[in-house]
């Protein structure tokens, strides 16, 4: 009997509702599975209808199509002779699971639910699925007629259990129960699996990489991976631990499902075993570098749009944009430049050029992206500049334009209407008029942007529309420092859930790594709307001054707030401590009673926000991540009065301390 095993994973570029695509994608995963040598084949979870499906789970056509995959599957030569792991919801005495299928030859063996549902965060399993509360028990499911064609079985096992195959013993976690306290594979290794699978779905977020490799890695020791392992070595490792042999004397043993065949070969002692993954971690600007872009990627070839449209002011923000595009250029050529026929394909239909095949990122940039500096009379040179500059390194279509002909206009009705003409504070008009000034310039520059996406190439010869990216970083979300529809109101946005710090570090990286020199001189420069007069023709206004806080002190105002779940009060008290050698605790109270007064008031912003890329734990994404009112007594009168009391105790008693020493 041998003893080495292949299995294989996969990650796959799975869309939620597109069946077809679906099932495909999952029968070359397992064609190259078997291919590779594979005779278990793990999916991603709830790949059968992708995972993203939301309320669409409560409709009874996404559990019809599924189970029409799922019979596909079945009845498909690709699936034979190869264990099939494959993820879809389940209706189970009228309660819908998230479940995993395992199949083999026609016949299912095992309906695995999951038991703990991810429930944070950008997760809402709890509102669509029931986690599975029977621990180590299975019931039987009836199968519809359908499937019942295909199987010949009435009924198969549903619940917790685990396959034993001639030669081993495989279990099966799911996503979250991995980052329980008390993972499923702990008792399962206990009873005797050797093998343990985890389909997974989760997001990206920065800095992640280590937590869920640490927890891999503590359970265990492409788009399709397989590893080859000697489950001798398993088995002496474990037989040595005479500690772990005492618990798993007494450990309940889970339901085991017979699986007549086995995952190891009888001539497998030439067979070279896999070598431990080494892990690569990327450090948070290589990440920026390559989840963004590759996010970027996949949405314009799935919205069959034909390049991006990019307002590039000059400043950082929609430079680190410009920087994910020519990024994501550059590992689309490498992609081409590899062999890889389906991103080729995907570039000739969105250039809609048969016979193109990309090899300079910056001709690709060329072709994707169209920049646009829209100038007004608040704009300085240095911006205008650096924009082009810019532009030009990366390779993309920039033209230049002036917004004031359009401003003057809008204006000019609401003189006509009104009888009154509003003036900068600088030229001695109101706050009221001097924020309506700056906004006009904002919107005027949203409805431009939209008007190029939809004719800048008809006006080439070129087919197609472009998408509008935003430019609106996590900090400034967080605060509200935007203009309800300007240019933060976009089709998607690269950086919405990425902090200013981290643009920084990433634009950086890229004026390193990707020998883009203009950088420099957008690094160096304030952060500036340029929405005020210029004074003797330098930039009059900063971000950091307009904010009345730092982007520092924004990204940790934005963890407190989100991740460690403080209001006003506990936020102050938070940052007593963090703040002791900086701030008085006066000075302390102003800038906690400053952020959440203008958190509270443009919380109403974040309705509107552009979808973005999930980077960061702390953003203020209403629509699918951080769910908060959007109206406020913004005022906050007890909690701000709360922490006015505590900051008189304190200073009361630090005069009393100075008061003792004398």
């Amino acid at each position: 009997m041998g003893r080495k095993v292949t299995v294989a994973t996969c990650a796959l570029n799975q869309w939620a509702l597109d069946f077809e695509g679906n099932l495909h994608r999952i029968l070359r995963s397992i064609e190259i599975a078997k291919n590779k040598g594979a005779r278990y084949r793990l999916g991603p979870e709830l790949e059968i209808c992708g995972y993203g499906c939301w309320d669409h789970y409560y409709e009874s056509d996404t559990l019809l199509h599924s189970l029409e995959v799922l019979k596909a599957l079945l009845e498909s030569p690709v699936t034979q002779d190869i264990i099939c792991d494959v993820g879809m919801p389940v209706m189970h005495r009228n309660v819908r699971y998230n479940c995993r299928v395992i199949f083999l030859n026609r016949r299912i063996l095992l309906i695995r639910p999951k038991t703990a549902l991810a429930n944070q965060a950008n997760y809402r399993e709890l509102r669509w699925f029931t986690p599975w509360a029977r621990s180590r028990q299975t019931e039987e499911h009836l199968l519809p007629r359908t499937l019942q064609d295909v199987t010949n079985q009435d009924t198969v096992p549903f619940g917790d259990a685990v396959l034993a195959t001639w030669d081993t013993c495989v279990g099966s976690e799911i996503c979250e129960e991995l980052w329980t306290p008390h993972s499923p594979h702990i008792d399962m290794g206990l009873d005797g699996v050797e093998i343990f699978t985890n389909a997974s779905g989760s997001h990206h977020v920065l800095r992640k990489a280590h937590t869920r490799v640490d927890l891999v890695t503590m359970a265990t020791t492409k788009e399709v991976l397989t590893a080859t392992l000697d489950l001798e070595d398993v088995r002496s490792y474990r037989a040595e631990i005479s500690s772990r042999n005492l618990a798993a004397s007494r450990v309940s043993p889970y339901p085991r499902v017979k699986v007549d065949f086995a995952l190891s070969c009888s001539e497998d002692l030439l067979q070279p075993v896999s070598a431990p993954v080494q892990w690569r971690y990327h450090s948070p600007e290589e990440e920026i570098s390559l989840g963004p872009a590759c996010w970027l990627w996949d949405f314009l070839r799935r919205s069959r749009q034909a390049g991006f449209f990019l307002p590039l002011s000059g400043g950082l923000d929609s430079a680190a944009c410009a920087c994910v595009v020519y990024s994501m250029c550059r590992q689309v050529c490498q992609a081409v430049a590899s062999g890889n026929e389906e991103v080729l394909a995907d570039v000739r239909v969105i250039l809609d050029q048969s016979s193109y095949t990309p090899q300079d990122p910056r001709e690709l940039c060329g072709r994707l992206l169209t920049t646009c500096y829209m100038a007004s009379e608040n704009s300085s040179q240095e911006t205008c500049r650096r924009a082009r500059e810019l532009a030009g390194q990366i390779g993309s279509h920039h033209v230049g334009l002036s917004i004031d002909p359009a401003v003057r206009a809008v204006l000019g009705i609401f003189s006509l209407v009104t009888g009154k003409s509003p003036v900068f504070a600088a030229q001695g008009g109101s706050s009221r008029e001097n924020l309506a000034l700056q906004n006009v310039q904002a919107r005027i520059r949203m409805v431009i942007a939209y008007l190029f996406a939809q004719l800048s190439l008809w006006s080439r010869g070129a087919r197609g529309g472009l998408l509008v990216l935003g430019t609106t970083n996590v900090d400034e979300s967080l605060l509200g420092y935007l203009t309800k529809y300007d240019c933060s109101s976009a089709d998607i946005n690269p950086i919405g859930g990425v902090s200013k710090t981290d643009l920084r570090a990433f634009v950086q990286f890229c004026m390193e790594r990707f020998q883009l020199p203009a950088l420099q001189g957008i690094l160096s420069a304030p952060a500036t709307a340029e929405l005020e007069p210029l004074a003797n023709g330098q930039v009059s206004q900063t971000d950091e001054e307009d904010m009345g806080l730092t982007y520092v002190e924004l990204s940790i105002f934005g963890r407190l707030r989100k991740t460690a779940k403080a209001g006003p009060y506990s936020m102050f008290c938070k940052l007593l401590n963090m703040w002791t050698n900086t701030c008085t605790p006066r000075q302390v109270a102003e800038k906690v009673k400053r952020f959440f007064s203008k958190y509270s008031m443009n919380r109403h912003k974040m309705t509107t926000l552009t979808p973005a890329y999930h980077a960061e734990n702390y953003s203020p994404d209403d629509n699918r991540f951080d769910l908060r009112p959007f109206l406020y007594n913004a005022a906050w009168p007890w909690q701000f009065q709360r922490i006015d009391t505590q900051v008189l105790q304190l200073e009361w008693k630090a005069q009393q301390d100075l008061d003792d020493l004398d």
